[in-house]
């Protein structure tokens, strides 16, 4: 892995935020007229690996997606929104907390779908895991999130060593 982390320039997280906004029709769901899990996870994960390669302007892989919730129902119709940030950094892996929010045009009510976390690692352009940007953390809440993105990084990492 390159050192080149003192030369990068530290980001906040409102830098690199990305939300996205999808239509949900019969192709995505069941007979039912419910959206299946495995659409949202889709978009889940190319919402998150938007953020990431803002934050790290390379080329970045999932690795992990965990604590994945579906709190409520998608329907067919709804338009499925994605709203996704970075919370942690460390060397070449990136935390990303993305929360979907169903919403129903024709009465206008929104409600919180489902919520996950995705790890990613950049990559440089050989493969090869590079180093990221480190968080610039200007509010509370970016300082909050990146605690808690660091105590979930420890967990997954010492899952990975059993």
């Amino acid at each position: 892995m390159s050192s080149k982390n003192s030369q990068l320039r530290e980001k906040s997280p409102s830098e690199s935020h990305a939300e996205v906004i999808v239509r949900m029709f019969p192709s995505d769901a069941n007979p039912a007229g419910n959206v299946f899990g495995g659409e949202i996870l889709k978009h889940i994960d190319m919402v998150a690996g938007i953020v990431a390669q803002r934050h790290s302007q390379s080329n970045a892989v999932t690795v992990s997606m965990d604590s994945v919730n579906f709190l409520k129902p998608v329907f067919v119709g709804n338009v499925l929104k994605l709203n996704a940030r970075i919370n942690y950094v460390h060397n070449s892996s990136m935390e990303i907390e993305v929360k979907a929010e169903a919403e129903d045009i024709v009465t206008g009510i929104r409600t919180l779908t489902g919520t996950a976390f995705v790890t990613f690692v950049a990559l440089d352009k050989n493969g090869k895991p590079t180093h990221v940007p480190k968080l610039a953390l200007k509010t509370d809440e970016d300082r909050t999130k990146f605690e808690e993105g660091k105590l979930r990084m420890e967990k997954r990492l010492k899952k990975r060593q059993k």
